[in-house]
């Protein structure tokens, strides 16, 4: 597919950005609450930019994601057929294909990276709120960033909490904390791209 930002032809949002240098790495961005997929494709487009990575970023049925209420639904059916879409027009290293997001988007990103970690090599999670009981596949490798200062969703009961749940069942995290509050600073998401991109963060 030509470089640039593209609209799936599917029943509902889905943005496809390919970057000039696409190098194979690809990343599933899920918006916060009542975001869309727009904003977050242009908070991480200059990490998309850096490190050649393909970026899909879909727009949930309602305010948040199905998930968040404990049970995937029509959102998750949604992005299997918009990762089928862009599996056919972009190519995919197996290796390096992650899902992430920011706040709900990062708390969604991480229960589909338990429950389909057999899919999805990497998670990206930017400020999540807590771990969503449900079956775990494979092994995904997590990184989770926060700040320390976080009035929204607070890092003790948000990543510090996640990354021990998930290291005591032995999954690979890396745990970023930053001096700041519900945001993602642009050198914890270019860490993020770093390591997803095989690179040291």
């Amino acid at each position: 597919m030509q470089p640039g930002l593209h609209q799936l032809k599917l029943d509902r949002r889905a943005l496809l950005y390919v970057p000039q240098n696409a190098r194979g790495p690809f990343a599933v961005l899920l918006h916060g609450a009542g975001g869309e997929p727009d904003r977050i494709i242009a908070r991480f487009r200059p990490q998309a930019d850096e490190f050649g990575v393909v970026l899909l970023a879909t727009k949930s049925r309602d305010r948040t994601w199905d998930a968040m209420s404990g049970r995937f639904g029509p959102d998750v059916s949604f992005l299997d057929r918009a990762l089928n879409a862009a599996f056919e027009v972009c190519n995919v290293d197996a290796r390096r294909l992650a899902v992430g997001g920011f706040s709900d988007g990062a708390t969604y990103a991480v229960a589909l990276g338990l429950a389909n970690g057999d899919l999805f090599s990497h998670v990206l999670a930017f400020s999540p709120g807590f771990l969503i009981p449900l079956p775990r596949h494979g092994s995904a490798q997590f990184f989770l960033s926060h700040g320390t200062r976080d009035p929204i969703l607070p890092i003790e009961g948000g990543s510090r909490r996640i990354a021990r749940e998930l290291r005591r069942v032995g999954l690979t995290v890396k745990l970023r904390e930053f001096d700041g509050e519900h945001t993602v600073p642009p050198e914890v998401a270019n860490e993020a791209f770093r390591w997803l991109s095989g690179g040291k963060s």
